[in-house]
This record gives structure tokens, sequence and C-alpha cells, in this order.
């Protein structure tokens, strides 16, 4: 036989039915005063915070200083006495000659100058500071042209032709000069620059040989021509020589006549 669970008998108790809650007033009110609470809230909120702020800087800036009344000021006024007006009596005793004695100083009173001690120098006596002034000055100079020699065999033998003339140059000189109450003291060259270079001149020197105008069959000078007679003789030339005239060579112009060696003669 299967046993049955007895029933369930239910809760022990009876549930409590506890109220609803209740909506605050602002839930209860109508919208128009909730905006109106709002815009309370709003306004108050502000106007703290102007009255804080305002009572903020007052304290800040601190009080301000009372302002003096005419009557105030007048009153710290110092009180000066008038002079007294003057009198017949006083004038009198202004005027009469002991007085003006009285008021007449003393030569003898006076504080003699302490005297210069000797040797001292017065501020007078001080020599003024020199004035130095240092300036430049700028020279030109000649820098003289080099010759340089070429040889040249189309020209006579010691010919000269100058086949580049020569140029000279300029050098500027740049010198300080230092000057003491306007007179020349010093001076010093600084700098030393070459601003125009010179040119050499080229000089062309001949090697060529002269050829002789002398037969070289005769010690002495016999010209060479299509015929040489003796001078004086009854020759016909056109070239003459006078003897005596040796001959080292062959007597091609028949001078010799004898055939002793000498012609001419």
């Amino acid at each position: 036989m299967t046993m049955q669970p007895p029933p369930n008998p239910g809760p022990p108790y009876a549930p409590s039915s506890a109220p609803a809650p209740r909506p605050n007033w602002f839930r209860r009110a109508s919208p128009a005063r909730r905006a109106a609470a709002i815009l309370g809230s709003v306004t108050l909120s502000v106007l703290l915070l102007c009255c804080t702020g305002a009572a903020i800087i007052g304290a800040l800036a601190g009080e301000p200083e009372p302002t003096r009344t005419g009557t105030a000021a007048e009153a710290q006024q110092p009180i000066v006495a008038a002079p007294a007006e003057p009198t017949e009596g006083s004038d009198a005793q202004a005027a009469s000659p002991l007085a003006a004695a009285s008021a007449t100083p003393d030569p003898s009173d006076a504080v003699p100058a302490s005297p210069t001690p000797a040797g001292a120098v017065s501020p007078s006596q001080v020599a003024p500071t020199p004035v130095v002034r240092v300036t430049t000055e700028t020279e030109r100079a000649t820098v003289r042209y080099t010759e340089r020699t070429v040889k040249d065999a189309t020209l006579a033998e010691g010919k000269r032709v100058v086949r580049t003339k020569g140029v000279n140059g300029v050098r500027t000189l740049t010198y300080e000069v230092t000057t003491t109450d306007g007179v020349r003291t010093a001076r010093k060259l600084v700098k030393s620059t070459v601003t125009k270079q010179p040119v050499t001149q080229v000089v062309a020197v001949g090697t060529k040989k002269a050829q002789s105008k002398c037969d070289p069959n005769y010690s002495g000078c016999v010209p060479i021509a299509s015929d040489v007679d003796c001078a004086g003789g009854d020759g016909n030339g056109p070239a003459y020589v006078r003897g005596p005239i040796r001959v080292t060579g062959d007597d091609i112009y028949d001078l010799d006549r004898d055939g002793d060696g000498t012609a001419c003669d």
C-alpha cells in the first residue's frame, strides 16, 4: 500500500496587508505649482549667491576711509602767530649806530682758511687727460715690373727686341696712425696689398750669326764679289782691296801675281 503525503496545511500565518506608500506633495501638486516651486527655488539660490559674493568682496576690499569735512581739515591746520607790528622804539633801536656795530661781524671771529700743504697739487693744477685718437691712412706705392729674355734665332746675334712692354703695378699700404692732442705720435703698417699686378717685360735676343763679308781665302778682308782687283792697279773691279794681303787659300781673284803668297804688294 502506497503512503500518501499529508495535505499542505498552508502558511503558518496569514500574509499581512501593508498599506501602499503615499506620494509626496511635489507629485501630488499640479504642473503649475511644480513650475512655480522650481522657479522660486532658482530665484532664492541666485539671491543667496549675490548676497554672499557682495559680502566677500566688501570684506576683501576693506572699509573705505571716511571723508574729512572742511571743518575737520581746518581744525587740523597749525595756528601761526601773526608778526608784531613795529613800534617807534624798535625803529629807533634798529637805526642806532650801536645796534649796527653789534650786527657787524668781527673779522677776528672768522675762521681762517686752511693753507694748502707744501707739495700738494691743487685741482686747478692737475694736468688734463690727453686726447688720443687712432685713425687709418692709405698710400699707394709702385711695384716695378720685371724683365724676361727669350732667344730668337731669326734675329741677328746680340740684337734685342721688346716683344711685351712691361707695366708697373700698384701696391696699397694701410697705416694705423696715433695722434695725441692733435700731434702724430705713432705710425704702423697694418696691411699691404697689391691692387694691380705688374706686367713682365719680354725681350727677344737674337742668336743668328751674321755671314762674313770677307773671303775666307785671304787673311785680310777681301770683299766677296764677282771680281776683286788691287786698288791702284789696272783692274776694273767692281770691288777693290788694298794690300798687302796674305793668301791663305786659293787666290780666286788672282791678286798674287808674283806668287810669293802676298797679294797686292
